[in-house]
């Protein structure tokens, strides 16, 4: 798969210049009849099939959202706050071109799945369990994109077959039916006896839909649906068919020599070749690493770092570390956070800040602070740069540890301080998936897939099943394998008072876990969390709380997006979503 990631850029644009789903451009037939009467053409009209879904995680597509940055564990710098995120201000049309974009780019990829799904059979030089398993794959896939748009509009028409321009009036399905369309693609998929359960990384199809992908997106919908035992079923088929936690360390696990390990259900293969790589090293990379390319479009949430535990399985306090934090202002305790050494300059400047500087230390401030991140959760430090730790950085081409420390004073020269594009701003840099020293190159060339389903979730939705069918013990058993291989103490059996108790441990411990992998806003939506978590006392603050912009609620009609004005003006039969007329 990763030797045809360019291929699939170049040639399934030609495949499918006429798939256009809004803008209703005519379905080509010649073109149609021209790739399926070969192999080779049939093989690379599957893999434009695959191409929609690596638009979300290619680092070519800076235009593309970050699904994370709804959620409640990492928030966009504030030019790309209030031009692509203005969802979470509370102030938007339905016309805004966001909802254009993914609604085109969901479509486009049932579209393609459509194709693959009506014509692959007839290819003549295809042997036939080829055919099976590609159409599997694209059923599966097809199933993939239904799942997304269902998620964000809740409720959607339905298509099949690829109609010509005239013909795509259809209404909204509801969204119960959609997650059975869900249900049914992939039970279809399921039912190809030689679609393989699991590839191995060494095979020519590695990075392709397997069953183990196909039963873990059939159980996520059966958990919208809340069939916590047909859900749980499928789940525990994905560790029969060889899937397990990776053995190694949570920081290792997002490297390229552990990409294609036992724990990677299904994962966005990408390569080390220009607007190949992930997008990851771009959008959360600072700006010295490989390339200069880091751009800091994202920082993790200020509460969510706080709300890490500490490796003894206990919250973590500040108030442990500094008696009387909590009670003081955020400007007040920034005093905590300074470096060693200030300039009187400096000094005056944060006393104007309004930094408490009776309790600053000229000497040992730093190591104060320090101690509020040891002996934390270690994946805490396997995803942020917490303060006064270290990252290298590869852009003079030679590896250089850069230190995020306050206030800044300068990249270019030891001892090196770690340079954002907010550098007035003290704020929590990302860490995982980023390029470390020379590594790779260039910033685009990160060649680490991008992980959509790990066998840790496949864990934590079997936690999630078992809590909600009331078997609290069997949830803590499933969580603590997650826990013990992160490295952080595991929940003591019969130590958790409630199915409440234990679906809030659950939330958070999905939210550590899978912190920065695009999958967390469709859960807490599925979670029915994201209204009051997003948006209760939360946005872009400063490591000490002081508030850079805080979210905006724009009321109930937020939880799905709007039709696209232009969708509804071409389909007169669609019904908006409450509350966006």
């Amino acid at each position: 798969m990763k030797a045809n990631i360019i291929y699939i850029a170049a040639f399934s644009a030609l495949l499918f210049h006429g798939c256009d789903f809004l803008d209703r451009y005519p379905y080509d037939e010649v073109t149609s009849k021209t790739v399926y009467s070969q192999a080779t053409l049939a093989e690379a009209a599957v893999l434009g099939v695959y191409s929609n879904i690596k638009s979300d995680y290619n680092s070519a597509d800076l235009s593309s959202l970050n699904w994370d940055a709804f959620s409640t564990v990492m928030d966009a710098y504030e030019a790309a706050y209030y031009s692509n995120y203005k969802y979470l201000s509370g102030v938007i049309q339905p016309d805004d071109a966001s909802f254009l974009n993914y609604w085109k780019r969901f479509y486009e990829g049932v579209y393609r799945a459509n194709d693959v799904i009506a014509n692959i059979d007839q290819v003549p030089d295809m042997a036939e369990e080829t055919k099976a398993v590609r159409k599997a794959e694209c059923l599966a896939l097809r199933a993939y994109f239904y799942y997304r748009l269902n998620a964000l509009w809740g409720g959607v028409p339905v298509y099949l077959e690829n109609l010509a321009p005239e013909e795509y009036t259809k209404g909204r399905s509801s969204e119960a039916d959609v997650w059975q369309r869900v249900i049914a693609d992939c039970t279809d998929a399921l039912s190809v006896e030689a679609l393989p359960g699991k590839y191995n990384q060494s095979d020519s199809d590695y990075g392709r839909v397997t069953k183990g992908m196909v039963y873990m997106l059939r159980a996520k919908a059966y958990m919208w649906l809340k069939e916590w035992d047909l859900a749980e079923k499928d789940l525990l088929e994905i560790g029969k068919l060889g899937y397990g936690l990776f053995k190694g360390s949570y920081a290792d696990l997002f490297k390229e020599a552990n990409e294609g390990c036992e724990e990677m259900v299904f994962s966005v293969q990408m390569r080390a070749e220009a607007s190949q790589g992930n997008v990851f090293t771009r959008t959360y990379g600072f700006f010295h690493v490989a390339g200069g390319g880091g751009n800091n479009t994202f920082f993790a949430n200020t509460n969510f770092v706080d709300s890490y535990q500490n490796a003894d399985g206990t919250d973590f306090s500040y108030d442990d570390i500094i008696p009387g934090y909590s009670s003081m202002s955020p400007r007040a305790r920034s005093v905590y956070f300074l470096r060693d050494g200030l300039t009187a300059a400096e000094q005056e400047k944060m006393e104007k800040y309004g930094a408490d500087m009776t309790k600053y230390l000229s000497t040992g401030n730093e190591a104060r602070i320090m101690q509020a991140f040891e002996d934390r959760d270690p994946r805490l430090a396997a995803s942020v740069i917490t303060p006064y730790s270290s990252h290298s950085g590869g852009f003079t081409g030679t590896a250089i540890d850069y230190t995020l420390r306050w206030p800044f004073r300068d990249s270019n020269n030891s001892p090196y301080d770690l340079e954002t594009k907010s550098n007035d701003k003290f704020l929590y840099n990302i860490r995982k998936f980023v390029t470390v020293g020379v590594e790779y190159t260039n910033s685009t060339y990160n060649p680490v897939d991008c992980p959509v389903y790990r066998y840790a979730d496949v864990l934590l939705c079997l936690a999630e099943c078992a809590n909600e069918q009331d078997d609290i013990n069997a949830a803590i058993g499933y969580v603590n394998e997650v826990r013990s291989r992160a490295g952080v103490a595991v929940i003591p059996a019969g130590s958790v008072a409630s199915k409440e108790e234990m679906r809030s441990r659950i939330i958070k411990e999905k939210r550590w876990e899978l912190a920065f992998e695009e999958q967390l806003y469709f859960e807490e939506l599925r979670w029915g969390v994201w209204k009051e978590d997003k948006f209760t006392g939360n946005g872009l603050f400063e490591i000490w709380g002081e508030p850079v912009y805080s979210y905006g609620w724009g009321g109930d009609k937020y939880l799905h997006w709007p039709i696209p004005s232009k969708e509804k003006e071409m389909n007169t039969n669609l019904v908006q979503n409450e509350g966006w007329n």
